[in-house]
């Protein structure tokens, strides 16, 4: 590690610390040249795949368009935010865990929905409608009763 000041490459650690949460690790260091001090922090870089639309055009993942779209479908619903930060590191959980480096938009897409599901039925049929294009009232009656005897099952 380059110090900041001198700009020597000759740096030691003093004293290491890993924070509440466990992700970040913080490092006290110490030039061998000038014997100033300064603090690194380092983190985990996980790389989150692509999406590639349906137009084929990719665009960088970004956590605050999921949270946008999931609290849109769940506008004025009894859905808590803790649930919708569960969903969105699920939905995230999954997007690592596959090893892509790019997914379709529809896979996610797919992901949202299973999620949206679980928390609010109501919200599921707001989001699908939008994001299967729905064209007319039976397809939202086909979507309903598809959640509904989902909810019979159980």
């Amino acid at each position: 590690m380059k110090c900041p000041y001198c700009h020597n490459d000759e740096t030691q650690v003093i004293d290491t610390r890993v924070s509440e949460e466990g992700n970040v690790m913080r490092r006290r260091r110490k030039c061998t040249s000038c014997d100033k001090r300064f603090t690194t922090y380092e983190r985990i870089e996980l790389a989150m795949p692509v999406i590639v639309k349906k137009n084929g055009s990719r665009s960088e993942y970004e956590t605050r368009k999921l949270r946008a779209s999931l609290m849109l479908a769940l506008r004025k619903r009894p859905v808590s935010a803790e649930a919708v930060d569960n969903a969105v590191q699920t939905i995230e959980e999954k997007l690592l865990s596959s090893g892509e480096r790019e997914i379709q938009s529809v896979q996610l897409g797919e992901l949202v929905m299973r999620e949206l599901k679980r928390l609010d039925k109501i919200a599921y049929i707001r989001f699908a409608s939008v994001y299967k294009s729905f064209e007319d009232v039976s397809e939202f009656a086909e979507a309903i009763q598809e959640v509904g005897q989902e909810r019979d099952k159980k």
